[in-house]
Protein backbone atom coordinates (compact mmCIF):
# COMPACT_ATOMS: atom_id res chain seq x y z
CA UNK A 1 0.00 0.00 0.00
CA UNK A 2 2.83 2.42 0.88
CA UNK A 3 4.48 1.81 -2.49
CA UNK A 4 1.17 2.47 -4.25
CA UNK A 5 0.74 5.74 -2.36
CA UNK A 6 4.23 6.80 -3.41
CA UNK A 7 3.45 5.98 -7.04
CA UNK A 8 0.19 7.91 -6.82
CA UNK A 9 2.12 10.97 -5.59
CA UNK A 10 4.53 10.89 -8.53
CA UNK A 11 3.68 13.66 -10.97
CA UNK A 12 3.77 12.61 -14.62
CA UNK A 13 6.24 14.55 -16.74
CA UNK A 14 5.12 15.30 -20.28
CA UNK A 15 8.06 16.30 -22.50
CA UNK A 16 7.71 19.89 -23.70
CA UNK A 17 9.80 22.55 -25.38
CA UNK A 18 9.37 24.67 -22.25
CA UNK A 19 10.75 21.84 -20.11
CA UNK A 20 13.99 21.65 -22.11
CA UNK A 21 16.87 23.68 -20.69
CA UNK A 22 18.29 25.10 -23.88
CA UNK A 23 21.82 26.06 -22.83
CA UNK A 24 23.69 26.69 -26.09
CA UNK A 25 20.84 25.18 -28.12
CA UNK A 26 18.60 28.21 -28.56
CA UNK A 27 18.68 28.13 -32.37
CA UNK A 28 17.86 24.42 -32.88
CA UNK A 29 15.13 24.67 -30.23
CA UNK A 30 13.62 27.66 -32.02
CA UNK A 31 13.74 25.87 -35.36
CA UNK A 32 12.13 22.79 -33.86
CA UNK A 33 9.33 25.01 -32.54
CA UNK A 34 8.93 26.44 -36.03
CA UNK A 35 8.85 22.93 -37.47
CA UNK A 36 6.17 21.84 -35.01
CA UNK A 37 4.17 24.99 -35.82
CA UNK A 38 4.07 23.97 -39.48
CA UNK A 39 6.40 26.61 -40.90
CA UNK A 40 6.91 26.22 -44.65
CA UNK A 41 10.55 27.22 -44.15
CA UNK A 42 11.26 24.31 -41.77
CA UNK A 43 9.78 21.14 -43.21
CA UNK A 44 12.74 18.80 -42.78
CA UNK A 45 14.85 18.95 -39.64
CA UNK A 46 17.66 16.74 -38.39
CA UNK A 47 19.09 17.05 -34.86
CA UNK A 48 22.26 15.26 -33.83
CA UNK A 49 24.51 15.05 -30.80
CA UNK A 50 26.07 12.78 -28.23
CA UNK A 51 24.06 10.68 -25.81
CA UNK A 52 22.31 12.67 -23.10
CA UNK A 53 21.88 15.99 -24.91
CA UNK A 54 18.10 15.62 -25.18
CA UNK A 55 17.44 14.35 -28.71
CA UNK A 56 14.81 11.84 -27.61
CA UNK A 57 13.27 14.33 -25.20
CA UNK A 58 12.81 16.92 -27.95
CA UNK A 59 11.44 14.32 -30.37
CA UNK A 60 8.88 13.33 -27.74
CA UNK A 61 8.12 17.00 -27.01
CA UNK A 62 7.46 17.63 -30.71
CA UNK A 63 5.24 14.56 -30.87
CA UNK A 64 3.31 15.71 -27.80
CA UNK A 65 2.86 19.15 -29.33
CA UNK A 66 1.46 17.63 -32.53
CA UNK A 67 -0.39 14.66 -31.07
CA UNK A 68 1.82 12.41 -33.21
CA UNK A 69 3.97 9.35 -32.57
CA UNK A 70 7.73 8.93 -32.60
CA UNK A 71 9.26 5.91 -34.32
CA UNK A 72 12.24 4.65 -32.34
CA UNK A 73 14.22 1.99 -34.22
CA UNK A 74 14.27 -0.98 -34.18
CA UNK A 75 10.50 -0.37 -34.11
CA UNK A 76 9.16 -0.52 -37.65
CA UNK A 77 8.53 2.65 -39.61
CA UNK A 78 5.00 3.12 -40.96
CA UNK A 79 4.37 1.09 -44.10
CA UNK A 80 3.09 4.17 -45.91
CA UNK A 81 2.82 7.91 -45.37
CA UNK A 82 0.59 10.45 -47.05
CA UNK A 83 2.14 13.41 -48.82
CA UNK A 84 0.98 15.78 -46.06
CA UNK A 85 1.88 13.56 -43.08
CA UNK A 86 4.24 14.34 -40.21
CA UNK A 87 6.94 11.76 -39.46
CA UNK A 88 9.28 11.68 -36.44
CA UNK A 89 12.15 9.19 -36.27
CA UNK A 90 14.37 9.14 -33.19
CA UNK A 91 17.72 7.44 -33.75
CA UNK A 92 18.19 6.88 -37.46
CA UNK A 93 21.63 5.39 -36.69
CA UNK A 94 20.08 1.99 -36.03
CA UNK A 95 17.77 1.74 -39.03
CA UNK A 96 18.02 -1.64 -40.74
CA UNK A 97 18.79 -1.73 -44.48
CA UNK A 98 15.10 -2.27 -45.25
CA UNK A 99 14.08 0.57 -42.94
CA UNK A 100 16.60 2.87 -44.62
CA UNK A 101 14.95 2.20 -47.97
CA UNK A 102 11.53 2.83 -46.44
CA UNK A 103 12.61 6.12 -44.85
CA UNK A 104 14.15 7.21 -48.16
CA UNK A 105 10.83 6.52 -49.89
CA UNK A 106 8.88 8.30 -47.14
CA UNK A 107 11.16 11.33 -47.41
CA UNK A 108 10.46 11.59 -51.13
CA UNK A 109 6.72 11.25 -50.58
CA UNK A 110 6.70 13.97 -47.91
CA UNK A 111 8.88 16.27 -50.00
CA UNK A 112 6.64 15.96 -53.05
CA UNK A 113 3.67 17.04 -50.95
CA UNK A 114 3.42 19.26 -47.88
CA UNK A 115 4.68 16.69 -45.38
CA UNK A 116 7.33 17.17 -42.74
CA UNK A 117 10.05 15.03 -41.17
CA UNK A 118 11.99 15.41 -37.95
CA UNK A 119 14.81 12.93 -37.32
CA UNK A 120 17.62 12.52 -34.82
CA UNK A 121 20.95 10.76 -34.78
CA UNK A 122 24.30 10.67 -33.03
CA UNK A 123 26.28 12.13 -35.94
CA UNK A 124 25.85 14.53 -38.87
CA UNK A 125 24.01 12.89 -41.78
CA UNK A 126 27.07 12.18 -43.93
CA UNK A 127 28.84 10.40 -41.05
CA UNK A 128 25.98 8.06 -40.12
CA UNK A 129 27.11 5.12 -42.21
CA UNK A 130 23.67 4.74 -43.78
CA UNK A 131 22.72 4.57 -47.46
CA UNK A 132 24.21 7.48 -49.40
CA UNK A 133 20.85 8.44 -50.90
CA UNK A 134 19.24 8.57 -47.44
CA UNK A 135 22.04 10.60 -45.81
CA UNK A 136 21.87 13.00 -48.74
CA UNK A 137 18.15 13.48 -48.16
CA UNK A 138 18.63 14.03 -44.42
CA UNK A 139 21.25 16.66 -45.22
CA UNK A 140 18.90 18.54 -47.56
CA UNK A 141 16.91 19.92 -44.66
CA UNK A 142 18.08 21.95 -41.70
CA UNK A 143 20.76 20.18 -39.64
CA UNK A 144 21.66 21.22 -36.10
CA UNK A 145 23.96 19.84 -33.45
CA UNK A 146 22.59 19.71 -29.91
CA UNK A 147 25.37 20.63 -27.52
CA UNK A 148 25.85 19.28 -24.00
CA UNK A 149 24.77 21.46 -21.12
CA UNK A 150 27.20 23.21 -18.80
CA UNK A 151 27.08 22.33 -15.10
CA UNK A 152 25.11 25.53 -14.49
CA UNK A 153 22.56 24.50 -17.10
CA UNK A 154 22.39 20.96 -15.71
CA UNK A 155 21.70 22.33 -12.23
CA UNK A 156 18.92 24.48 -13.69
CA UNK A 157 17.49 21.43 -15.46
CA UNK A 158 17.58 19.43 -12.23
CA UNK A 159 15.81 22.19 -10.32
CA UNK A 160 13.12 22.32 -13.01
CA UNK A 161 12.73 18.53 -12.91
CA UNK A 162 12.50 18.60 -9.10
CA UNK A 163 9.81 21.27 -9.28
CA UNK A 164 7.89 19.01 -11.66
CA UNK A 165 8.17 16.22 -9.11
CA UNK A 166 6.84 18.51 -6.40
CA UNK A 167 9.85 19.55 -4.35
CA UNK A 168 12.52 22.24 -4.28
CA UNK A 169 16.08 21.19 -5.06
CA UNK A 170 18.67 23.14 -3.08
CA UNK A 171 21.96 24.31 -4.58
CA UNK A 172 23.79 22.02 -2.16
CA UNK A 173 21.94 18.92 -3.35
CA UNK A 174 22.28 19.89 -7.01
CA UNK A 175 26.03 20.37 -6.57
CA UNK A 176 26.34 17.01 -4.80
CA UNK A 177 24.52 15.25 -7.62
CA UNK A 178 26.77 16.83 -10.23
CA UNK A 179 29.88 15.75 -8.33
CA UNK A 180 28.86 12.21 -7.39
CA UNK A 181 26.35 10.90 -9.97
CA UNK A 182 26.71 10.12 -13.68
CA UNK A 183 26.93 13.46 -15.41
CA UNK A 184 24.57 13.05 -18.37
CA UNK A 185 21.15 14.58 -17.79
CA UNK A 186 19.02 11.43 -18.30
CA UNK A 187 21.07 9.62 -15.62
CA UNK A 188 20.87 12.61 -13.29
CA UNK A 189 17.10 12.78 -13.75
CA UNK A 190 16.82 9.06 -13.05
CA UNK A 191 18.72 9.52 -9.78
CA UNK A 192 16.52 12.48 -8.90
CA UNK A 193 13.40 10.36 -9.40
CA UNK A 194 14.82 7.62 -7.16
CA UNK A 195 15.59 10.24 -4.53
CA UNK A 196 12.07 11.60 -4.78
CA UNK A 197 10.56 8.11 -4.34
CA UNK A 198 12.65 7.55 -1.21
CA UNK A 199 11.77 10.98 0.16
CA UNK A 200 8.07 10.27 -0.29
CA UNK A 201 8.20 6.73 1.09
CA UNK A 202 10.27 7.78 4.13
CA UNK A 203 8.54 11.17 4.53
CA UNK A 204 11.88 12.94 4.43
CA UNK A 205 13.11 16.16 2.88
CA UNK A 206 15.50 15.80 -0.04
CA UNK A 207 18.93 16.45 1.47
CA UNK A 208 22.51 15.47 0.73
CA UNK A 209 22.39 12.56 3.24
CA UNK A 210 19.31 11.14 1.50
CA UNK A 211 20.93 11.51 -1.93
CA UNK A 212 24.05 9.80 -0.60
CA UNK A 213 21.96 6.85 0.63
CA UNK A 214 20.25 6.52 -2.74
CA UNK A 215 23.53 6.63 -4.66
CA UNK A 216 25.05 3.99 -2.39
CA UNK A 217 22.04 1.68 -2.64
CA UNK A 218 21.72 -0.75 -5.57
CA UNK A 219 19.32 0.41 -8.29
CA UNK A 220 15.95 -1.34 -8.36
Amino acid sequence: MTQQLVLDLQLPVVPSFEGYVRGDNAEPLFMLSEWAAGSDDVRFLYLWGESGVGKSYLASAAAARLGAAVTVPPAALPQEVAADDVLLVDGVDTLSPDQQIRLFDHYNTLREGNGRLMATGSKPPMLLGLRDDLTTRLGWGLVYQLRALSDTDKAAALRRRAAGLGFELTDEVADYLLRHAARDLPSLNAVLERVNREALSQRRVVTVPLVREVLQAPSA
